[in-house]
């Protein structure tokens, strides 16, 4: 393997394992790219490998019989995809997805399982995750009932911010309307809202943020409580 250590640190749960913990992963991780569109793992089949995204978004989609989706949960350099695997098992009920494209690191699933049975610490740091990403799926749940489509709209796309590199990046209201849950007149007109604020920029699906911290004053707390309760579990990287 050539790829070195801090290569893969550049996601932020690698980058918060003590030394020994980093070990038992480093010698199968693999620096890939993230492409947009690509599936990660299909629901109820077995994932071949977990990712570590270094910059870009995979969602975790729950789908309907007719075709029907919406997302569950994000993942970027944050963290990583396939708790199932943290848990016992090599199937998760949700389809992957890449929403952004990026960069990232993946290794075997079984590889990964090895490594967590070896390692009491890693198993505790990676259940720390589970958690937070529990959290994240509750939150998400709540916002879609409680608050209105331009405080969430507000919300994705700084979540999306924070997992890319600049300040602009490719999003279609097709893949924003999945995100949320709504129709694409909903997102077109959240996203024309925030544009005739000066927040964003969006045109031909590609988002710029203008105004971070307006952006921010126009999210609603789900956003805020997320990312802090994301890094209390992970620790200090």
């Amino acid at each position: 393997m050539t790829d070195t250590g801090s290569v893969h640190r550049a996601n932020r749960l690698l980058a918060a394992l003590a030394h020994d913990d980093f070990e038992h992963l480093r010698p199968h991780l693999a620096v890939v790219d993230l492409i947009q569109n690509e599936p990660v793992f299909d629901g109820g089949r077995p994932a071949e490998h977990v990712w570590f995204p270094h910059e870009g978004v995979i969602s975790i989609v729950a789908t309907d019989s007719e075709g029907g989706a919406v997302e569950v949960a994000t993942v970027g350099r944050e963290g990583m995809t396939g708790i199932a695997q943290v848990l016992g098992s090599d199937t998760m009920s949700s389809d992957a997805m890449v929403q952004v494209a990026g960069r990232g690191s993946r290794m075997d699933a079984g590889a990964f399982r090895a490594a967590i049975e070896a390692s009491p610490a890693l198993r505790q740091q990676m259940l720390r995750y589970v958690l937070a990403v529990l959290t994240q799926v509750s939150q998400n749940a709540a916002c879609n009932q409680l608050h209105p489509i331009n405080t969430r709209c507000a919300r994705w796309l700084l979540t999306t911010h924070d997992r890319v590199t600049g300040d602009t990046y490719v999003l279609t209201q097709e893949y924003l309307a999945m995100m949320l849950g709504v129709t694409r007149p909903s997102v077109s007109a959240a996203a024309a809202s925030l544009q005739k604020a000066g927040l964003i920029r969006y045109s031909r699906g590609v988002i710029t943020v203008l105004d971070r911290a307006g952006l921010e004053a126009a999210s609603c707390e789900c956003y805020r409580i997320i990312e802090e309760e994301f890094v209390r579990l992970r620790g200090p990287t």
